[in-house]
């Protein structure tokens, strides 16, 4: 399959997970959130609550919600949704079905320079899952005990966009209430804007940490890279389409790999496959 239609296929696939995750367009102009029983369960990729044409919750909102409960609890309904899809897809559901992945890559299309990201910045997203999705929710707490969800309440530009910036719209009493918090935010999401218009996915490479979560686990996953050393000229091509930056041959099922097959159609020998295997020994 050559890369266009392996591009192609991934895109119609990205399309139909975005409107099955984000049905209510009505509530749009509404500006009203979906409450119905659809909301109780986590969608796999990073898709705000509060966007008004929502379907389900936010993993990562979730696991911060009943982990800064007043008892302490930790997400473990939310957190079973992602080692789940983690254990089968890996990051591959970064790059399927995640429909923050698939706005970043439209805005991407914007023509301009490209840019590719220093290794060290890959890191942050490890920071951010740890310190705001982890550990704020559960130690920073007010006097009932109650912690809040510090990554979507201060930094998640995906909530900005498909959440903050459609109820402000729609309802012009919010706007009264705008304030320095909000002001941040917006802030992080202009950044975050400028990043994915000069870098494919800035978001995904830098600061999201589901993406984090997922790359953990790209090695054990059941869908995986595979390469048949025989056929491989290394010649370079895998490393050079890669929009991850990754090189396929050197680090296969990196942390992150996406599954984006650019790789595997663009390879000239055929050396490299993806598929679902249980049996099998990570490279």
């Amino acid at each position: 399959m050559n890369r266009i239609s392996t591009d192609i296929r991934r895109k119609l696939i990205q399309i139909a997970a975005f409107g099955f995750s984000n049905s209510y367009v009505s509530n749009l102009s509404a500006g009203r959130l979906y409450t119905g029983s659809w909301k109780k369960f986590c969608s796999p990729g990073l898709n705000c609550y509060s966007c008004p044409a929502a379907r389900m919750a936010c993993p990562i909102g979730a696991m911060q919600a009943a982990s800064g409960s007043a008892d302490m609890s930790f997400g473990f309904y939310a957190a079973g949704i992602i080692l789940a899809f983690g254990v089968v897809l890996g990051r591959a559901v970064c790059g399927f079905l995640c429909p923050f992945g698939l706005l970043q890559e439209l805005i991407n299309r914007i023509p301009s320079p490209r840019i590719r990201i220093a290794k060290p910045l890959t890191y942050v997203k490890y920071v951010l899952l740890v310190v705001f999705v982890l550990l704020m929710p559960a130690l920073v707490t007010d006097e009932y005990g109650i912690g809040a969800p510090a990554f979507c309440e201060y930094i998640c530009p995906a909530g900005t966009l498909e959440g903050g910036l459609p109820l402000l719209a729609a309802n012009t009493g919010l706007r009264s209430l705008i304030g320095g918090l909000f002001t941040l935010k917006a802030a992080i999401l202009i950044l975050t804007v400028i990043g994915c218009v000069f870098c494919w996915r800035f978001f995904c490479k830098v600061m999201c940490p589901l993406g984090a979560i997922y790359g953990l686990m790209n090695r054990i996953s059941i869908y995986h890279m595979e390469l048949d050393s025989s056929r491989c000229v290394s010649c370079g091509t895998c490393a050079r389409v890669c929009p991850m930056d990754t090189d396929p041959v050197a680090h296969l099922n990196s942390a992150e790999c996406i599954r984006c097959g650019r790789c595997i159609s663009s390879c000239p020998g055929g050396a490299l496959s993806s598929r679902f295997n249980i049996e099998r020994n990570n490279n």
